[in-house]
């Protein structure tokens, strides 16, 4: 998908100094606070920061097999070799109920055979996993042997960040000890697609802090000195271009939401309600006739959403009485319900406020959820339009891209600099709808799109990588 980044660089003594309405010395002792600030969080954060080394297990084919003497004696064996991989992460100390223990990211200790604990003193723990999350990758690690020398972090409240604030980021990038870089919060509540691309990541909080590998696990800090987010994800190119500046850290919130859990049970019990949801455009809500909530989708077939009645195009705007202004709202009220509980959703429905009863389970792993697709090609028979170019969805294509039946129609190209491009369609998109009217054919998209005229900002409903979602063209 073709990004639209703002890059937004910022030097401290220039913002300080902006918001200064008398001369050079009251500029200067803005800039000097600023810097004591930063300063004394790096001091209560930095002691509780640990290097995480982890050795993992893999098996690999034995590269003296592929020798053609091997081949022409033996055949094509296919004798795979033990072999051991070390990675290093970072983590955070936390207290928890008198315990010290320690945070970091899932993917930095998944599959770990050993684990070892470094604070900033050089102590060495070994650690075990006491409970991960694949879902938000978190993972809690106890530590063996005495940890009263450690110092721990408090836990900050991410809802209260703004775009804008100053944030620390801190951890052992490319296996150098105790870094500390500065940014801003860029962006709150972002959804991306895991590099697996089993899953999203969801509420992550985008900074412009230097992140690196090794950083993973790492507290993302605010000027108060608690701590508001784990980081983990690095943005590093799109369609083959770098890109510098954007980075991401779990929400700490949702973390502390199921620190117990992870504690108490070693994993996360969620409640699942079964749509793929995602939040609405200004021109999203005039169409649906509702301000806000979370825009349906999908319906995941045999989920309680699908039993209850809920459709793709509906807008949930409550769960019992609490109100659903986003799709980030609607995960977090849904996956802090336990699995069994019967929830009242408040649905808007073709500009109709309806109510439905729903029974949660217990949601799925992430591999159960989310599948993968392939890319494709086709060639096109259709009118080009908004800078799009369509085929049919040929069983071919179905079967490339992961569909369980051919349906909509299939982008073959996005001309760059286009109203489809800027709005983040993408090649490999199958559109199902325009403006909730079916698309079934090549056909249906030539009658609809050619009534429309090129400044028209119709709504497209697309299926992508296994997941619905709506696009708008404004």
């Amino acid at each position: 998908m073709r990004k639209r980044v703002w890059i937004i660089g910022l030097l401290i003594a220039l913002a300080f100094t902006t918001v200064a309405t008398g001369g050079l010395g009251n500029r200067v002792a803005i800039a000097a606070s600023g810097q004591a600030a930063i300063k004394n969080a790096i001091a209560k954060v930095g002691p509780a920061v640990v290097r995480i080394d982890v050795t993992t297990t893999v098996e690999v084919s034995n590269p003296f097999f592929n020798a053609p003497f091997f081949h022409y004696f033996f055949g094509e064996p296919n004798i795979p070799q033990k072999q051991e991989e070390r990675a290093i992460g970072s983590g955070l100390v936390v207290n928890y109920n008198g315990e010290k223990l320690v945070l970091t990211n899932e993917h930095v200790i998944d599959s770990a055979t050993s684990i070892k604990v470094t604070s900033t003193s050089g102590k060495v723990w070994n650690a075990t996993v006491v409970g991960s999350d694949k879902k938000l990758d978190i993972a809690v690690l106890r530590l063996k042997g005495d940890t009263s020398d450690l110092a721990t972090a408090e836990l900050g409240d991410s809802d209260a960040a703004e775009i804008g604030d100053w944030v620390i980021a801190i951890g052992n990038p490319l296996g150098l000890s105790y870094t500390v870089t500065l940014g801003i919060v860029s962006a709150l509540h972002r959804q991306i697609s895991k590099p697996d691309g089993i899953g999203y990541y969801e509420d992550l909080i985008q900074t412009d802090a230097a992140i690196n590998p090794g950083n993973s696990g790492g507290p993302l800090v605010n000027a108060e000195g608690k701590v508001i987010g784990i980081n983990t994800v690095i943005a590093r190119q799109s369609q083959g271009i770098a890109i510098e500046g954007i980075n991401f850290a779990v929400a700490i919130n949702p973390v502390k939401a199921v620190l117990d859990q992870l504690v108490t049970k070693g994993k996360v019990v969620r409640g699942w309600l079964g749509v793929k949801v995602q939040d609405l455009t200004p021109a999203m809500a005039d169409k649906f006739g509702v301000a806000a909530g979370a825009l349906v989708a999908d319906v995941i077939a045999g989920s309680p959403a699908e039993t209850a009645g809920l459709k793709s195009g509906d807008v949930i705007t409550a769960v019992d009485t609490k109100q659903v202004k986003s799709a980030a709202d609607l995960v977090r009220i849904i996956s802090s319900s336990p699995a069994g509980a019967t929830v009242d959703l408040t649905i808007v429905r073709s500009k109709r406020t309806i109510h439905l009863q729903v029974t949660l389970q217990e949601r799925p792993s992430e591999e159960e959820l989310y599948g993968q697709s392939s890319p494709t090609t086709a060639s096109t028979t259709a009118v080009k339009k908004f800078g799009i170019t369509v085929g049919p969805v040929t069983p071919d294509v179905a079967q490339r891209l992961g569909l369980q039946s051919p349906r909509g129609v299939v982008i073959i190209k996005v001309e760059p600099g286009s109203r489809a491009d800027w709005a983040g369609l993408e090649q490999d998109d199958v559109i199902l709808e325009i403006d909730l009217q079916p698309i079934d054919s090549v056909d249906d998209w030539n009658k609809i799109v050619s009534k429309m005229s090129d400044n028209a900002n119709p709504m497209f409903t697309i299926l992508r990588n296994g997941s619905t979602m709506f696009v708008t063209l404004d």
